[in-house]
């Protein structure tokens, strides 16, 4: 049986207009392996639904009347559904990743990129599902992943993820930083980015930010609740609160 044959997501919508709630419904029923169950007009809906209710992914609209996209995130729990913001405006999907959002498709939602967003969601409920950790032991054997074509300025690179410390968005461009000691300047966006590499290795742990978990080597407390993450290069990279929440998660750490 495949991957997607294992795993059917159960999938709630929301969105204050018509003909926006219609579409993604479309586009959702015609993926292999998701089950639409809900379809609302704004967050409170979702909330209720909830209740009674389990589901997989949320795909919800930023600004509704009422309980908004981002004010219906807030409300639920840690271990709550995955979530994928859909919005008209790029500065609201990137106020989205400070609130902790996972996902977020641009509207009008084409829908290659809505389905990248759905795969990557059942990649890290099943990685949640299965127990498996993105830190592994030192004595565990490496995960050989295929190499991902990114565009730079210089043309395309093939790299290897496991060579990929982190990658940061300075407001102009993304760099992109390999163990090997390496910078990549990239001429493609972090989102395009984080969408090729694995979901159960790399996270968007900040907006400006994508981190290898298994670069990592240690976690520096922040007042703010977040985190400052040291990889194996020495490298810093800043770990939002949202995000070190699903980190504590991951690691089976309970209390700082």
């Amino acid at each position: 049986m495949s991957e997607v044959g294992e795993l059917e997501l159960r999938v709630i919508v929301a969105d204050d207009e018509l003909q926006a709630r219609k579409r993604l419904v479309r586009l959702l029923e015609a993926m292999p392996g998701v089950r639409v169950i809900g379809v609302h007009e704004g967050g409170e809906g979702v909330l209720a639904q909830l209740r009674s209710d389990s589901a997989d992914v949320l795909v919800l609209d930023v600004q509704m009347p009422g309980l908004s996209g981002t004010d219906a995130h807030a409300l639920l729990p840690e271990d709550g559904p995955y979530v994928i913001f859909a919005t008209a405006h790029p500065e609201h999907a990137v106020a989205a990743f400070d609130l902790g959002a996972v996902d977020y498709v641009l509207k009008p939602i084409d829908p290659a990129r809505l389905t990248k967003a759905i795969e990557r969601a059942r990649g890290n409920i099943l990685g949640r599902r299965s127990g498996s950790s993105p830190m592994p032991q030192d004595d565990e054997a490496p995960i050989r992943l295929p190499r991902i074509p990114v565009a730079t300025r210089q043309g395309i690179v093939l790299v290897d993820p496991e060579d990929i410390g982190h990658a940061e968005f300075d407001g102009t461009l993304v760099s992109l930083h390999r163990l090997q000691g390496e910078t990549l300047l990239l001429d493609m966006s972090l989102q395009d980015l984080v969408a090729r590499l694995p979901s159960d290795t790399f996270e968007r742990v900040h907006r400006r930010a994508i981190l290898n978990l298994r670069a990592v080597v240690m976690l520096e407390p922040q007042p703010t609740g977040g985190y400052v993450a040291i990889t194996k290069t020495g490298a810093r990279v800043s770990v939002s609160r949202q995000c070190a929440r699903r980190l504590r998660r991951w690691l089976g750490i309970s209390k700082e």
